[in-house]
């Protein structure tokens, strides 16, 4: 492929972008494959890393990523450039580039990359899914138990577990939703905090279809964001338990200093004849 061809197939993929140029480095670099310059909207492609088009597409696509991510936001960019959004339009691009036939998913069609990938999610990912949901399970029990002994729970979970409350909360969550193990527990986690049913539902039917974790989180923020401002008065309201909070432990703080200070010996005042 040539610069030209390069840009048309990205063009393919998103239409609706500004300008931008596509070139050819005609070098070979061991640090990067691509880099893209958003002052001038250039993306260079070192194009001698490449032993096929397939590779040297791959880069193209994530340097165009940056381009849509950078021209497409209506507020500046964050300096971090591999940012949640960013990795979710790449990974959008990338699906469309496969669906068009421009792209050759290589793990898809290589056996032995396929074979691995479906033994890591059935041995692993699972397994430890499954796993994770058993262990709500005892925490459940658990909470039960101290329940009826007049036992603090947190404090099983703190001090006799050595776990962060948080864990726990939303390994019992992870239960108590039954959420496919098949993820694995890293995006159950993900699904536990979504608290409406009918998001979460789509959000775990989107794992399952092989969406990544970015282009689900992007989606879910993507939502919130446009509910929130369709809903002034909802966004003044999730503004001010916002700041009530923050009231709330800067007194809590404050409170825990005067204590402090107060049992803190006063500071002699120095003894003028010991000078330097």
């Amino acid at each position: 492929m040539n610069q030209d061809q390069v840009k048309e197939a990205l063009l393919v993929l998103e239409p609706a972008v500004e300008e931008f140029f596509v070139i050819f480095s005609g070098k070979q670099s061991k640090k990067v494959n691509g880099l893209y310059h958003p002052e001038t909207r250039e993306i260079i492609i070192h194009n001698r890393n490449f032993e096929d088009d397939n590779q040297l597409l791959y880069t193209a696509i994530h340097e165009y990523a940056h381009h849509v991510h950078y021209t497409r936001a209506g507020q500046p960019v964050s300096n971090r450039a591999h940012t949640t959004e960013f990795r979710a339009i790449f990974h959008e691009l990338l699906a469309k580039a496969e669906e068009k036939g421009l792209y050759q998913n290589v793990v898809e069609n290589v056996k032995e990359l396929k074979e691995l990938s479906e033994s890591i999610r059935e041995r692993f990912m699972r397994v430890n899914g499954e796993l994770m949901k058993d262990f709500g399970h005892a925490l459940m029990e658990a909470e039960k138990l101290c329940r009826k002994h007049g036992a603090r729970f947190e404090d099983f979970i703190e001090r006799a577990l050595c776990i962060p409350k948080q864990t726990a909360t939303t390994l019992m969550k992870v239960k108590a939703m039954d959420l496919p193990a098949e993820i694995g527990f890293e995006n159950m986690r993900t699904l536990a905090g979504i608290r409406n049913i009918a998001q979460r539902a789509e959000a775990a039917q989107a794992f399952l279809d092989g969406d990544s974790p970015d282009m689900i989180k992007q989606a879910l923020k993507t939502r919130h964001a446009a509910t929130t401002t369709a809903n002034p008065k909802k966004k003044l309201i999730s503004e001010k338990k916002r700041i009530e909070k923050t009231l709330s432990n800067l007194e809590k703080r404050l409170e825990q200093i005067l204590a402090e200070l107060q049992n803190l010996p006063d500071e002699e005042e120095p003894n003028e004849e010991e000078g330097e």
